[in-house]
C-alpha cells in the first residue's frame, strides 16, 4: 500500500509544522504593529528597555519584546508563554488584534459569545472534558495550584476558582467531582469583556493552555515531593 506523504510524516515533526507554521504566521504580523497603538488599545504597559510588553500570564510576569518576540521572565518553572507555541500565538494574537474593555463584573460561557454554539462541541472536548477527567478526582491538587497562581474560591461546584489568566481577562474553573453513579463535571466561565480581546476559536486555546499549565504545575509538584 501507498502511504500519502502526510502519513508518512513523523508524528513530532506533524505537531511542530502545525505549532511552528501558524506562529510564523503571526510572529510576522507581531513584528509589523505600532508598539505605542498595541498599548494604548490594549492598555498594556510598554517600555522597551525593560523588555518589552509587560503581560501577566497565569499568574507569572512576562516581557515580551518587539519586534522580535524575544519572552523574559523570572520564573524558573514551567512558563506557558517561555515554553509552548499555543501560548506565544494567543498572546500575539492578543495583541495584534484584541482590545482592552473593563469587565462589568459579570461572566459567561463560551455558548454565550459569537460563534460559541457552533464551536461548543470541540470546547467540551477540548477544554470542559479534560478539565473535568483530569482533576475531578484531584480537587486538592487543583485548588493548590490555583491558589499558588492567585485564584480566589467561588461558591459554585465542589471546588471553584476565580483567577486572571492574562492582564484583563478573568476565567472561573469549576469543578464537580464524580461518585459511582455520575462522571465528574466541569464549567469554564470568562470575564464578559473576553470577546474584546479574543475571538471564540482563541477562546478554546485559552482553555487548553490554562489546564495544560495546571496540569505542568501538579506535575512539577508531585516530582518535588517524590524526591
Amino acid at each position: 500500500m501507498v502511504r500519502s506523504s502526510f502519513e508518512m510524516i513523523d508524528p513530532e515533526k506533524r505537531k511542530n509544522n502545525k505549532e511552528e507554521i501558524p506562529w510564523e504566521h503571526y510572529k510576522e504580523r507581531y513584528e509589523a504593529l505600532d508598539p505605542e497603538e498595541v498599548s494604548l488599545r490594549c492598555k498594556v504597559d510598554y517600555d522597551e528597555a525593560a523588555g518589552g510588553f509587560a503581560i501577566q500570564l497565569m499568574g507569572v510576569s512576562y516581557r515580551v519584546s518587539h519586534p522580535e518576540f524575544i519572552v523574559t521572565t523570572e520564573e524558573n518553572g514551567f512558563a506557558a508563554l517561555r515554553d509552548t507555541y499555543p501560548a506565544k500565538i494567543l498572546v500575539a494574537r492578543y495583541l495584534i488584534e484584541g482590545r482592552y474593555t473593563p469587565s462589568t463584573g459579570n461572566f459567561v460561557t463560551y455558548r454565550d459569545v459569537p460563534w460559541g454554539e457552533l464551536y461548543f462541541r470541540n470546547f467540551q472536548g477540548r477544554c470542559l472534558a479534560r478539565l473535568a477527567y483530569g482533576f475531578g478526582s484531584r480537587l486538592e491538587e487543583f485548588s493548590r495550584s490555583l491558589e499558588k497562581i492567585g485564584g480566589r474560591r467561588v461558591k459554585t461546584g465542589d471546588a471553584g476558582y476565580e483567577f486572571s489568566f492574562i492582564n484583563h481577562v478573568n476565567l472561573q474553573f469549576i469543578l464537580w467531582r464524580g461518585d459511582e453513579e455520575f462522571p465528574p463535571s466541569s464549567q469554564i466561565l470568562f470575564s464578559d469583556n473576553v470577546t474584546s480581546a479574543f475571538s471564540a476559536e482563541d477562546m478554546a486555546v485559552i482553555g487548553d493552555v490554562s489546564i495544560s499549565t495546571l496540569k505542568a504545575m501538579c506535575d512539577a509538584e508531585k516530582k518535588r515531593q517524590e524526591k
